[in-house]
């Protein structure tokens, strides 16, 4: 059993370092809002007060923040990630941030001897509950081989996808990929009600159909009841979106399907609803298609 740390311990975070402590590893947490990882607390995490203390207690550090200057946050300054890496330490950073912001992390994690993995998640809380979730992991193929059987206890899908980055770009292009799904399904759902077919016949019948995919499977079901707490807002996935698109230009390759969806992200912004669930696109649909949300 490893020495680990957690920084960010939300939605997502939170229920890592819980499937980390019932596999029985030692897990110092640090989160901005202590409070809410009191539960964490409770079974059996010891809570830090900085990140640099999170840091320093671990062989192997985890982070799981919203966004690259949220990651900035808890990686800078003195009481940051950074302040407390050294020697043989593995810094393990799962948020979705840009390839090239994840680079520059890790070489600044080099210089303070320790070594850098990013490795993003594809999942939902229910797929992390039912123990299925998966994980792709960019950096040096010694330090994966290393972290790979602590990995597991969060997920039984590890892959490595290249130097480090890669898993960053492997993230976004999956998300992008699970934000066109949900409007594709969202605008075959109101066609149908607009048609006749009660919505929840149209879910149940979509959800049976060969276009349905595990992620669907959990989320569909949200245009009937929402979540009362979002597993990944709008202006999480927008942020995600403007990724993929901004890697799109560089790349040069074109992303109009994606382009389209953080259209309707912006609507659903617009609409007062950027901290529900992303399939708040079907809302926003259902308003133009005339229908009651």
């Amino acid at each position: 059993m490893a020495e680990l740390g957690f920084v960010g311990l939300g939605v997502m975070g939170g229920r890592i370092a819980k499937r980390l402590l019932d596999a029985g590893h030692r897990v110092t947490g640090y989160n901005r809002t202590a409070s809410k990882a009191r539960w964490l607390v409770d079974a059996g995490m010891r809570l830090a007060g900085t990140p640099r203390e999170a840091a320093r207690a671990s062989e192997i550090v985890f982070s799981m923040v919203a966004d690259t200057a949220a990651l900035a946050t808890v990686t800078d300054g003195p009481d940051g990630v950074l302040a407390g890496l050294g020697a043989g330490q593995v810094y393990v950073e799962m948020s979705t941030v840009s390839p090239a912001a994840s680079r520059a992390l890790a070489q600044r994690v080099a210089e303070t001897g320790a070594r850098m993995l990013d490795a993003p998640v594809s999942g939902s809380v229910a797929t992390l509950e039912q123990g299925r979730l998966s994980i792709m992991v960019g950096g040096d193929r010694e330090t994966f081989d290393r972290v790979r059987p602590v990995l597991l206890d969060i997920g039984p899908t590890v892959t490595y996808v290249g130097p480090n980055g890669q898993a960053a770009l492997m993230k976004i292009a999956t998300n992008l990929n699970v934000a066109v799904q949900t409007l594709a399904f969202c605008e075959a759902v109101l066609l149908a009600e607009k048609g006749g077919i009660p919505r929840e016949v149209a879910v149940r019948v979509l959800l049976a159909s060969a276009i349905a995919s595990p992620m669907l499977g959990y989320r569909g079901p949200f245009v009937l009841e929402m979540p009362e707490e979002a597993w990944f807002d709008v202006d999480m996935m927008q942020k995600d979106l403007l990724l993929a698109l901004d890697a799109g230009r560089a790349l040069g390759v074109p992303l109009p399907t994606t382009a389209v969806t953080n259209e309707f992200l912006t609507a659903a912004r617009a609409l007062g609803l950027e901290e529900q669930d992303f399939a708040a696109v079907f809302q926003v649909l259902a308003r133009a298609s005339g229908l009651r949300a």
